[in-house]
């Protein structure tokens, strides 16, 4: 198993779960971590934001979770089992309401779609204990480029990531060069740079938070336009 800093560990720490939306998902759009729409990319309802002492500012997007209800016997339903999910939003603080915000530090916190909360404990529990892990993220299919900006900067979302799942480190290259390109995160996994890089092939250099690190050569052709998707054939 992964812990948030990228070691091995099988420990369960204790944090605390709402949920959101509806049984539809309702918002499982947008997010703090930069991700589209999260059934096209292969989420779906299996999501979670998490407070700011879980999120790392973004660092953990991309992370997966297993988590199960502890020590409620009223609202936690009977031989449940566990739900794994994937960091994809951000659960901010309400400094206004210190006493009564559960996604205030320090406190670790998972905000998730009213789908997988219903599968631990019954909508009008609210709020329940939960214990949770890290887990390594099993996605179907390669790694995932999503390339936006424009010709004076590029922007690239990296999804669908297995593995550790939360990615630390992107560089870039184009056909037309030697050399490795540092990318810097912009937000969430969202990462920049500032390279004219149109017109020529993209190979990416990706590190997860475990230390592991693929190259994916030539993933986008010459051709390649902004906003579009591509598949790297291999995954963590």
């Amino acid at each position: 198993m992964i812990t948030i800093d990228g070691q091995i560990d099988n420990s369960w720490y204790s944090a605390h779960a709402t949920f959101y939306g509806d049984m539809s998902g309702g918002e499982t759009m947008k997010g703090a971590c930069g991700y589209g729409d999260l059934n096209k990319q292969g989420y779906g309802l299996q999501t979670a934001a998490l407070s700011t002492a879980l999120f790392n500012n973004g660092s953990s997007c991309g992370a997966c979770f297993e988590i199960m209800c502890v020590d409620d016997p009223q609202w936690c339903v009977q031989n449940a089992g566990t739900i794994k999910v994937t960091a994809t939003n951000f659960c901010p603080p309400n400094y206004k309401k210190p006493a009564g915000n559960w996604c205030n530090p320090p406190l670790k916190h998972f905000d998730l779609s009213m789908p997988m909360f219903t599968k631990l404990a019954p909508m009008r529990a609210g709020i329940i204990p939960v214990k949770f892990r890290r887990i390594p993220c099993n996605k179907r299919g390669g790694v995932k480029f999503e390339i936006k900006g424009n010709r004076f900067w590029l922007l690239v979302l990296l999804y669908n990531v297995g593995g550790a799942g939360d990615v630390a480190n992107v560089k870039i290259k184009g056909s037309g060069a030697n050399q490795w390109i540092q990318m810097t995160r912009s937000w969430g996994q969202n990462w920049q740079t500032g390279a004219v890089l149109g017109g020529q092939r993209l190979s990416f250099q990706v590190t997860t938070s475990d230390g592991k690190t693929l190259q994916f050569d030539d993933v986008a052709p010459a051709n390649w336009q902004f906003g579009q998707n591509f598949e790297a054939k291999a995954n963590f």
